[in-house]
Protein backbone atom coordinates (compact mmCIF):
# COMPACT_ATOMS: atom_id res chain seq x y z
CA UNK A 1 0.00 0.00 0.00
CA UNK A 2 1.21 3.48 -0.85
CA UNK A 3 -0.34 6.45 0.90
CA UNK A 4 -0.24 9.79 -0.86
CA UNK A 5 -0.70 13.06 0.99
CA UNK A 6 -1.65 16.25 -0.84
CA UNK A 7 -1.34 19.81 0.42
CA UNK A 8 -1.62 23.31 -0.92
CA UNK A 9 -5.20 23.66 -2.07
CA UNK A 10 -7.25 26.74 -1.36
CA UNK A 11 -8.76 29.78 -2.96
CA UNK A 12 -7.01 31.85 -5.60
CA UNK A 13 -8.13 34.82 -7.63
CA UNK A 14 -8.39 34.63 -11.41
CA UNK A 15 -4.97 35.27 -12.86
CA UNK A 16 -3.25 34.19 -9.68
CA UNK A 17 -0.95 31.27 -8.99
CA UNK A 18 -1.04 28.31 -6.66
CA UNK A 19 1.24 25.35 -5.99
CA UNK A 20 -0.02 21.95 -4.93
CA UNK A 21 2.24 19.36 -3.35
CA UNK A 22 1.98 15.64 -2.89
CA UNK A 23 4.27 13.12 -1.30
CA UNK A 24 4.18 9.43 -0.66
CA UNK A 25 4.51 8.47 3.01
CA UNK A 26 7.44 6.26 2.08
CA UNK A 27 10.10 6.51 -0.59
CA UNK A 28 9.58 4.23 -3.55
CA UNK A 29 12.79 3.29 -5.28
CA UNK A 30 11.35 1.13 -8.03
CA UNK A 31 10.23 2.56 -11.35
CA UNK A 32 7.13 4.67 -11.00
CA UNK A 33 5.23 7.52 -12.56
CA UNK A 34 3.54 10.31 -10.63
CA UNK A 35 0.66 12.34 -11.97
CA UNK A 36 -1.86 15.06 -11.24
CA UNK A 37 -5.53 14.91 -12.17
CA UNK A 38 -8.29 17.50 -12.00
CA UNK A 39 -11.97 16.88 -11.38
CA UNK A 40 -14.39 19.71 -11.96
CA UNK A 41 -17.78 19.60 -10.23
CA UNK A 42 -20.04 17.14 -12.01
CA UNK A 43 -17.34 15.99 -14.41
CA UNK A 44 -14.96 13.07 -14.71
CA UNK A 45 -11.43 13.16 -13.42
CA UNK A 46 -9.02 14.33 -16.12
CA UNK A 47 -5.28 13.93 -16.44
CA UNK A 48 -3.20 17.09 -16.29
CA UNK A 49 0.33 15.78 -16.43
CA UNK A 50 2.65 12.93 -15.52
CA UNK A 51 6.30 12.82 -14.54
CA UNK A 52 8.57 9.79 -14.42
CA UNK A 53 11.42 8.83 -12.07
CA UNK A 54 13.82 10.89 -14.13
CA UNK A 55 11.72 14.02 -13.81
CA UNK A 56 10.58 14.04 -17.44
CA UNK A 57 7.08 15.53 -17.66
CA UNK A 58 4.30 14.84 -20.11
CA UNK A 59 1.29 17.15 -20.32
CA UNK A 60 -2.23 16.72 -21.58
CA UNK A 61 -2.95 18.81 -24.63
CA UNK A 62 -3.13 22.59 -24.18
CA UNK A 63 -2.26 22.56 -20.47
CA UNK A 64 1.48 23.00 -20.53
CA UNK A 65 1.32 26.78 -20.73
CA UNK A 66 -0.33 27.20 -17.35
CA UNK A 67 0.54 24.02 -15.44
CA UNK A 68 3.98 22.85 -14.38
CA UNK A 69 4.58 19.44 -12.84
CA UNK A 70 7.80 18.95 -10.93
CA UNK A 71 9.19 15.85 -9.31
CA UNK A 72 11.20 15.54 -6.15
CA UNK A 73 11.03 18.95 -4.44
CA UNK A 74 9.90 17.38 -1.17
CA UNK A 75 11.69 14.07 -1.46
CA UNK A 76 12.23 11.51 -4.22
CA UNK A 77 8.62 10.33 -4.18
CA UNK A 78 6.98 13.72 -4.24
CA UNK A 79 5.40 15.79 -6.95
CA UNK A 80 4.17 19.34 -7.18
CA UNK A 81 1.84 21.14 -9.56
CA UNK A 82 2.16 24.84 -10.20
CA UNK A 83 -0.95 26.53 -11.57
CA UNK A 84 -0.46 29.98 -13.02
CA UNK A 85 -2.91 32.38 -14.59
CA UNK A 86 -5.68 30.55 -12.73
CA UNK A 87 -9.08 30.47 -14.40
CA UNK A 88 -12.54 29.70 -13.00
CA UNK A 89 -12.53 26.42 -14.92
CA UNK A 90 -9.53 25.33 -12.84
CA UNK A 91 -11.86 25.05 -9.86
CA UNK A 92 -12.26 21.53 -8.59
CA UNK A 93 -10.48 18.78 -6.75
CA UNK A 94 -6.91 17.96 -7.65
CA UNK A 95 -5.65 14.44 -7.10
CA UNK A 96 -2.13 13.11 -7.20
CA UNK A 97 -1.43 9.58 -8.26
CA UNK A 98 1.49 7.23 -8.30
CA UNK A 99 1.70 4.23 -10.59
CA UNK A 100 3.95 1.69 -8.96
CA UNK A 101 4.13 -2.06 -8.42
CA UNK A 102 1.60 -2.54 -11.21
CA UNK A 103 -1.04 -0.53 -9.38
CA UNK A 104 -2.35 3.00 -9.02
CA UNK A 105 -2.46 4.80 -5.70
CA UNK A 106 -4.36 8.04 -5.16
CA UNK A 107 -4.25 10.90 -2.74
CA UNK A 108 -7.36 12.10 -1.01
CA UNK A 109 -7.66 15.18 -3.19
CA UNK A 110 -7.25 18.84 -2.47
CA UNK A 111 -9.80 21.52 -3.34
CA UNK A 112 -8.88 24.51 -5.46
CA UNK A 113 -11.36 27.33 -5.95
CA UNK A 114 -10.72 30.12 -8.41
CA UNK A 115 -12.89 33.08 -7.57
CA UNK A 116 -12.71 36.81 -7.21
Amino acid sequence: QVQMVETGGGTVQPGGSLTLSCAARRTIFSSNIMAWYHQSPGKERELIATVNNGGVPTYADSLQDRFTITRGINGPTSVSLRIKDARPEDTGVYYCQIRAFGREYWGQGTQVTVTS
